[in-house]
């Protein structure tokens, strides 16, 4: 299980993010995603839903530019060639360069060693600011092995995410959110858990990518990634939580349309009831305070 202390937690207040969704609403901004072909759709309408702007180029001539100008890079390689992964080297790169914030979503890592190969090629060619898997994808970028079926984790529910995610962070240099049925966030230093959400998001396709996304709509509108981050994860499990209250009785289907519905109906007050916040502090590894 996660080797949470909650006697010594904190948990932080819902207005610590608040004005982020309104932010995101008003700015509007560019996403630049470069996602797998079976999520383009839900990933466009999801974002469009949240109140940002979505753009999918893939081409290598022109997403050195399109990286340029967006306010965060979506690099997912759901669907990946070797083509593919070049391109999104060269739009990461680019990024960087603009001082853009870039996610990774490396959706299978494990799988096959292609997957696992192109994502850690992508980690040591461009500055990743926000990396965002299951625990299974993480472990594996570790060198750790923690089952993983096709896309999907497999039975992972004693996984321990914050250490995972701890030494991703360390050794990626970047932010890390390992997601599963509570979600971490983490710099390697502090931590924070957030609580949220609902079984139904693992029935639908690509709401794991979409997240990532959403993740990168809100680092495009707050330079605090650890903040941008935690907001993002809240938001995205309280519109998820409020769509399965709507339709739990239907299935599905019903709480695909509910949670873009919920999705662009988000208001500052939406996580009170529907998402929590806890930090933590890193101590020795294998611990939390």
């Amino acid at each position: 299980m996660m080797n949470w202390n909650k006697g010594n937690s904190s948990s932080i207040p819902e207005n610590e993010f608040a004005g982020l969704i309104t932010k995101l609403q008003q700015v509007k901004p560019l996403v630049h995603n470069m996602t797998n072909v079976v999520v383009t759709n839900f990933t466009a309408n999801g974002l469009y839903a949240l109140g940002a702007s979505p753009v999918m180029a893939y081409a290598p001539e022109e997403v050195a530019e399109m990286a340029a100008q967006a306010g965060a890079l979506v690099l997912n390689i759901g669907t990946l060639s070797r083509e593919q992964v070049d391109a999104m080297i060269l739009a990461g790169q680019a990024a960087n360069a603009a001082g853009v914030p870039v996610l990774l979503d490396p959706v299978g890592a494990g799988a096959t060693r292609f997957r696992t190969e192109s994502s850690l090629r992508i980690l040591r060619e461009v500055r990743i600011s926000l990396l965002r898997g299951n625990a299974a994808e993480i472990a594996q970028l570790l060198g750790e092995n923690l089952a993983i079926k096709g896309v999907d984790a497999g039975e992972n529910s004693g996984a321990d995410q914050a250490g995972i995610g701890r030494k991703a962070a360390k050794q990626f240099g970047s932010v890390v959110a390992v997601t599963g049925k509570e979600d971490v966030i983490t710099d390697g230093n502090i931590s924070r858990i957030i609580s949220g959400g609902d079984a139904l998001l693992t029935q639908v396709t690509g709401t794991g990518c979409l997240l990532t996304s959403v993740l990168g709509a809100f680092a495009a509108i707050e330079p605090d990634l650890m903040r941008a981050g935690t907001a993002g994860l809240a938001f995205y499990g309280a519109a998820a939580s409020r769509a399965a209250e709507r339709t739990a009785a239907l299935g599905p289907g019903s709480f695909q349309t509910a949670f873009l519905d919920e999705l662009a109906k988000l208001h500052p007050h939406s996580l009170k009831g529907h998402a929590a916040v806890a930090e933590f502090s890193a101590v020795e590894a294998g611990g939390w305070l």
